[in-house]
C-alpha cells in the first residue's frame, strides 16, 4: 500500500513537473532569441548600435513596467488562468512579428517584443509558484534547479535553429555587399531579409497556441497558495531599514544588466569582430550558464556556501571581463585550448570570455535571493517584489553599452561597464548580505 501512495505521489508531481519544464523551456527560447535577433535587426532595420539594444531595452522594461498589474490580474483569475493569459498575449505578440518584418519597421518590431514580454511576465509569475508547491518543500530547490537548466538549454538551442532557419546566407547582407547595390535594390534586399522573419514567428506563434490549449485541458491543479497579508499595504519604508534588501535589489539590477549583456552582446560583437557564425555565439553564452548551473547543484551547500559560491561568481566575472577589454581579438589560443577538444568551432578569446560570464553569472540569482530575504518574516513578500524589479537591469545596462559604442568607444573598451556589476555582487557577497538594521 505504502508503495502505491508513493507510485501516485510520484505521478502526481510528474505531470505538472513535465507541463512547468515546457512554459520553462519557451521562456528561455523566447528570452535568448534576442541575441540572434539584434545583430539580424540591425541589419535588416539597417540600424545603429545603439538603436539595436533598444531590442533587450522593450523586452526587459515590460517586466518592470507589468509585473504589478499582471500580479493583480493572477490575484482575480488563478495562477492556471493567468499561464493561459500569457501563453496567448506571447501568441499575439509573436502574431505582430508578421507585418512588422512585411512592413520592414522596427518600431512595430519594438511593439511586438513589448507584447512579447508583457505575455512572459504573466507567464513567468504563474508558473514560478508552480514549482514551489507540486511537490515537497524540501525538494523544491531542486526543481528550481531543473528549472534553470531547462531554460537556459532552450538558450543553447534557439540560436542554432535560428540561424539555420533565418541566417543563411548572410554573406549577401555584409556593408559591402549592400554598398554595392543601388538605393531601390537595397531596399528590396532589406525587405527580403525581414520577411525571413515571418514563418519562425508564425510557427512559434502556432506552438504558443497549441501550449494554451493543452494547460486549458490538462489535469493541472489550481496551485494551493495562501496569501499572507493580513491587510493590502506594501512596507515598503520598513524595507529601508534593512541594508540587505536594498543592497540585494541594487546587486540583482546590476547582475540581470550583466548577464542579459553576456548573452544578447555577443551576436553584435561577433559580427563586428566579421565572424560568419554570429548568430550561434548567444548559444555559446547559455553552454557555460547551463555548466555553472549544474557545479551548483553538485557543490552547494555540500562544498561550498552560496556566499563563497556569489563570491567566487563575482571574481570569475571581473577575471572574464578583462579578458575581454585587454585580450586580442584576433588570437584563438584559449578558446583552441577549451573548445577543440569537445569539437567546437574556436572563436577569438575574447568572444570566448563574453561567453564564460555564463558561467561567472549562473549561481547569482539563487545566491543572492536567500542571502537578501534571509531573516525578513512578514517583510518576505514585499522585499521579493523589489527583488524582481531588479529584472529592469536587462533593459537599461544593455542599452548603456550601447550609447558607450555608439559614442565612440570600442566595443571592448565598452564592457568595462561590467566591472562595477561584478564589484557589486562581490561586495555583497562578503560584506553587503550581512548588514543588518542598527
Amino acid at each position: 500500500m505504502e508503495n502505491i501512495m508513493k507510485t501516485t505521489k510520484t505521478s502526481s508531481t510528474l505531470l505538472p513537473m513535465v507541463l512547468i519544464g515546457i512554459l520553462f523551456f519557451v521562456f528561455g527560447f523566447v528570452t535568448w532569441l534576442n541575441g540572434a535577433l539584434i545583430p539580424f535587426l540591425k541589419i535588416a532595420c539597417e540600424l545603429n548600435e545603439l538603436q539595436a539594444y533598444m531590442v533587450t531595452f522593450v523586452f526587459y522594461i515590460a517586466y518592470f513596467v507589468m509585473a504589478l498589474p499582471m500580479s493583480g490580474l493572477l490575484s482575480r483569475f488563478g495562477y492556471r488562468a493567468g499561464l493561459q493569459i500569457g501563453l496567448g498575449v506571447m501568441a499575439l505578440g509573436a502574431l505582430l512579428f508578421i507585418p512588422a518584418a512585411f512592413s520592414h519597421t522596427f518600431g512595430l518590431f519594438l511593439m511586438a517584443l513589448f507584447v512579447l514580454g508583457t505575455g512572459l511576465t504573466i507567464l513567468q509569475t504563474a508558473a514560478n509558484p508552480y514549482i514551489v508547491v507540486i511537490g515537497p518543500s524540501e525538494s523544491a530547490a531542486m526543481r528550481i534547479s531543473c528549472m534553470g537548466v531547462v531554460n537556459k538549454g532552450a538558450g543553447i538551442l534557439v540560436p542554432l535553429i535560428f540561424s539555420a532557419w533565418v541566417l543563411t546566407g548572410m554573406e549577401a547582407y555584409t556593408e559591402t555587399a549592400l554598398a554595392a547595390l543601388s538605393e531601390a535594390d537595397k531596399a528590396e534586399a532589406l525587405q527580403a531579409l525581414s520577411a525571413r522573419l515571418v514563418e519562425p514567428y508564425l510557427a512559434m506563434a502556432a506552438v504558443l497556441t497549441a501550449l494554451l490549449f493543452y494547460v486549458r485541458f490538462s489535469p493541472l491543479p489550481e496551485p494551493n497558495i495562501s496569501s499572507d497579508k493580513p491587510s493590502q499595504q506594501h512596507h515598503w519604508r520598513e524595507l529601508l531599514k534593512y541594508p540587505q534588501v536594498m543592497l540585494g535589489a541594487l546587486t540583482l539590477f546590476l547582475y540581470v544588466g550583466a548577464e542579459v549583456i553576456a548573452g544578447d552582446s555577443i551576436g553584435l560583437y561577433g559580427q563586428h569582430l566579421g565572424l560568419s557564425n554570429f548568430g550561434v555565439l548567444t548559444s555559446y553564452t547559455m553552454a557555460f550558464m547551463v555548466l555553472g548551473y549544474l557545479v551548483g547543484i553538485a557543490t552547494i551547500p555540500r562544498f561550498i556556501s552560496q556566499k563563497t559560491a556569489l563570491a567566487c561568481s563575482a571574481v570569475a566575472g571581473l577575471v572574464f571581463t578583462l579578458g575581454i577589454m585587454f585580450g586580442d581579438e584576433q588570437g584563438t589560443t584559449l578558446a583552441t585550448w577549451l573548445l577543440q577538444p569537445f569539437g567546437i568551432a574556436a572563436v577569438p578569446d575574447t568572444v570566448l570570455c563574453l561567453a564564460l560570464l555564463g558561467f561567472a553569472n549562473a549561481l547569482v540569482w539563487p545566491a543572492v535571493w536567500p542571502l537578501a530575504l534571509h531573516g525578513l518574516g512578514r517583510l518576505t513578500a514585499t522585499a521579493s517584489a523589489l527583488l524582481i524589479m531588479g529584472i529592469a537591469g536587462g533593459a537599461l545596462l544593455p542599452l548603456a553599452y550601447g550609447a558607450l559604442v555608439q559614442s565612440g568607444l570600442s566595443h571592448q573598451l565598452g564592457y568595462a561597464l561590467l566591472l562595477p556589476c561584478y564589484g557589486m555582487i562581490f561586495f555583497y557577497a562578503v560584506k553587503g548580505h550581512s548588514l543588518r538594521p542598527a
